[in-house]
């Protein structure tokens, strides 16, 4: 039953608030009943890289250090030169992975923090229990589910009362301080770095990494869903104190040095993790996707998105397209790439689905589609427009100065972007298939476009709940 038949009250920051518009999601309860399924149902690992520019890697143009581990996905595989993520910050952008909705739809439109900053922000302070999750539709389909890395959907700060992991439908799990289990090993601090955690900052990958890799080999023979949710490349950049590494330490926890650094260790452990399945047997039955939650920040004056314009708290092209790879040998023909298909992080939970062979459950809802043929080789054009917020007032939003800030609601529809405000300012309009850079605004020559779209915007606006 959708929620407008029967409006529900949610629990969020210590206070009762009401849902006054539908939200399009409804699930019921992770059922303990596993279904016998065919031994050749694919292993699917979900690598969501923090705050990595569309460009930071080889295989899309960085050269910053040589990525070749995270590049094998590609050469391996098939990348994508148009996938959007859901947000341009993290809570909302994995809110949108997870379940497929728009992030507004379950009150996020930035990132979690505190009680009072969620509050301000007009944001729910975790991600409601009853949300559809795809680790919970793999879960019911017989899969092992899980997540190893940073959650950031709620707990950690004075956030006390966010489910656990289990109510989203994972099995096991292994994660930061934001979040409402973090492990002691990691979160000396309240945190995200210190220098008492038992396993440095430096380190943090890779006991991510050995943990996937436990974690299927103590499931061989059970197809497997995995979160792998690395704290790296998000700032502060700490890497590992060596001979190589000369200068000052701690370096400046923000400059190019450090980053490079960081990003050739992070490489290293993307080689551990695909090395790990070779040996493991598993390397020919398991999907391995790449990507990012958001853009970069700092961008190295754009040098981190391919010179698009944006950065992470933007809703210009480098704050929301992102890198995007996936493997899977004998299923998709290594070293090719798809200029053409635009690709959404909401279209995953169909897709992931359908290759699966896992049937989306009757009262899912969801706002991506299948776009499986595209990810297995078959581009096509997108009949879907794809929409995106971030901020909801003056408050507790902060966006990049200069050139950068954005208006905080967005479309793509085909060739077409226009950015506006929620009260209907500062309307910019883009053709992205000719102006990527989105240098040229042509609002002013195209008005029917605009209004056409800012109709569409204002209904999609209107559309998502809002906390009272």
């Amino acid at each position: 039953m959708l929620l407008n038949q029967k409006k529900r009250k949610l629990q969020a920051f210590g206070i009762i608030a009401f849902i006054v518009v539908p939200l399009l999601g409804w699930v019921v309860p992770v059922s303990k009943a596993k279904p016998n399924l065919p031994a050749n149902r694919p292993n699917i690992i979900y690598i969501l890289t923090d705050d990595m520019g569309y460009s930071d890697v080889s295989s899309f143009g960085g050269n910053f250090v040589p990525t070749p581990n995270i590049d094998r996905i590609a050469a391996n595989g098939r990348k994508f030169n148009q996938f959007y993520s859901a947000a341009p910050i993290c809570s909302p952008s994995r809110a949108g992975f997870i379940t497929g909705n728009y992030p507004g739809r379950w009150n996020f439109s930035t990132y979690l923090d505190n009680r009072k900053h969620n509050r301000n922000a007009q944001q729910a302070d975790f991600l409601d229990p009853e949300a559809p999750t795809i680790a919970k539709i793999f879960k019911n389909a017989g899969y092992a589910t899980g997540h190893f890395g940073k959650w950031h959907l709620g707990g950690g700060r004075d956030v006390t009362n966010a489910p656990g992991f289990e109510k989203y439908g994972f099995d096991e799990h292994v994660s930061t301080y934001e979040s409402p289990d973090p492990d002691p090993l990691i979160t000396a601090t309240n945190w995200i770095w210190s220098e008492k955690d038992s396993i440095k900052r430096w380190d943090r990958t890779k006991y991510f990494v050995d943990k996937t890799l436990e974690f299927m080999q103590k499931h061989k023979g059970q197809p497997c869903f995995i979160n792998l949710w690395p704290d790296d490349v998000h700032t502060p950049w700490v890497p590992r104190k060596e001979k190589e590494y000369t200068g000052q330490y701690p370096m400046n926890l923000e400059e190019e040095a450090a980053f490079k650094l960081v990003l050739k260790e992070y490489d290293i452990q993307i080689g551990r993790l695909l090395d790990g399945l070779k040996r493991l047997g598993l390397d020919k039955n398991t999907i391995v996707i790449f990507t990012s939650d958001n853009g970069p920040l700092p961008s190295f004056r754009g040098s981190r998105a391919a010179g698009l314009r944006g950065t992470k708290l933007s809703l210009y092209e480098g704050g929301t397209r992102m890198p995007f790879m996936i493997s899977w040998p004998g299923h998709i023909t290594p070293g090719t790439i798809d200029e053409t298909s635009v690709l959404s992080a909401l279209d995953l939970l169909p897709s992931l689905a359908k290759i699966a062979g896992v049937k989306l459950p009757g009262y899912y809802r969801g706002d991506g589609k299948d776009r499986s043929t595209a990810l297995l080789g078959k581009p096509s054009p997108r009949n879907m427009d794809m929409y995106w917020e971030y901020g909801r007032n003056d408050i507790a939003f902060k966006f990049p100065k200069g050139r950068d800030k954005s208006p905080n609601l967005a479309i793509r529809s085909g060739q077409w972007k226009l950015l506006m405000n929620s009260d209907g300012s500062d309307a910019q309009l883009y053709n992205i298939q000719k102006d990527q850079n989105e240098s040229k605004d042509l609002a002013a020559d195209n008005p029917k476009i605009v209004q056409g779209l800012k109709t569409k915007l204002e209904k999609w606006w209107s559309s998502l709940p809002k906390l009272e």
